[in-house]
């Protein structure tokens, strides 16, 4: 990863603001399921797997639409980078969330029945008619009749306590040279020029979310190992790539810039999405409690003059299959970089 140029701005008043299905565990949708549970003033998922630790109300949506923007711009206007060809015909998107990846997908590949699985349904009723959505516990096992060209998860935050099983899986239902992808934000922070103090707020909370995440049962440390898990489960040509991805607008590029201002919106927004049920499980946290741990990151992440950011870790690999296959699949996707979403 290249290193990433900070912008210049005058720090001598106050710190400067950058933006101041076929599953056995698949459900009909009860009103239970669609209501969901409150905590803490949110709302979180009731079926399946209800230690998933990140709301699904409103707050969280908005948050998950943008945080779609920004990776897509980071990864250059497309939405993954595994060389899937041009027609694939079945394609899953484990843990959908808002659902937007899915329909983007769709949109994209008309070739393509793309499914997409969360626990709650909280998904938009008007998609295009090659996407469909259910209520599916990836971490049950899988039922499907039939397998996919291309199996895609980002983002599984607080969600998945066995990722060598989910990437098992994820190659039992792979096709034969079809591909399996993990993207998820390694919120470990990273500083290259020592601008970011370890007593700052954004330090601080990343570190403490990252140890109580281990502590409840779902490591956010996790896409340290998407590679490892994905040759262990068999896929070959499995590729490891890393994004920075700054905390603030400090960098000095517009595009990197823009990306950091999404990302510290994404923190003022969602540090209680991420702290609350994570603290209260891993130490025993009040609500109260939580949200004044909080005020130092919100105050230090507007900082510019602190060059903070973290990594976005994207791993894809391929099952192996007839020979041959394998290479015209590489040589599609090079003519398919410039226009694949």
């Amino acid at each position: 990863m290249n290193e990433i140029e900070p912008d210049h701005f005058d720090f001598e008043d106050e710190a400067a603001d950058g933006v101041s299905t076929a599953g056995s565990s698949t459900a009909s949708v009860s009103s239970s399921i669609v209501q969901g549970v409150d905590e803490y003033g949110r709302r979180y998922a009731s079926y399946g797997n209800v230690g998933y630790g990140m709301p699904i109300d409103e707050d969280e949506l908005d948050r998950i639409d943008l945080k779609h923007r920004l990776y897509t711009l980071l990864l250059d206007e497309k939405h993954f980078l595994a060389p899937i060809g041009r027609n694939p015909q079945r394609i899953l998107d484990l843990g959908t969330g808002s659902g937007i990846w899915a329909i983007d997908i769709a949109d994209a590949f008309p070739s393509a029945e793309v499914l997409g699985v969360d626990l709650a349904p909280i998904q938009p009723e008007w998609v295009p008619t090659n996407c469909r959505f259910e209520i599916d516990d990836v971490e049950e096992q899988w039922t499907y009749r039939y397998q996919f060209d291309f199996i895609h998860s980002r983002d599984f935050l607080f969600s998945i306590k066995d990722w060598p099983k989910l990437a098992r899986q994820c190659f039992e239902y792979t096709k034969p040279n079809g591909y399996t992808e993990f993207q998820c934000l390694l919120p470990e922070p990273h500083c290259d020029d020592d601008s970011t103090p370890a007593d700052t707020g954004v330090i601080e909370f990343s570190e403490k979310v990252c140890d109580a995440s281990a502590l409840a049962g779902w490591s956010l440390r996790e896409p340290n190992h998407f590679k490892t898990y994905l040759q262990e489960a068999g896929f070959e040509d499995v590729t490891e790539v890393r994004y920075k991805v700054p905390t603030s607008p400090w960098p000095k590029d517009k595009r990197m810039k823009l990306i950091g201002a999404f990302e510290m919106q994404s923190l003022l927004q969602g540090a209680s999405a991420f702290s609350l049920r994570t603290f209260s499980r891993a130490y025993g946290w009040t609500q109260e409690e939580t949200e004044v741990f909080l005020l130092k990151m919100r105050t230090d992440v507007r900082n510019l003059k602190y060059h903070t950011y973290y990594e976005f870790v994207v791993a894809y690999g391929r099952k192996p299959g007839p020979a041959g296959r394998s290479s015209d699949l590489h040589d599609s996707a090079v003519n398919l970089a410039a226009t694949s979403p």
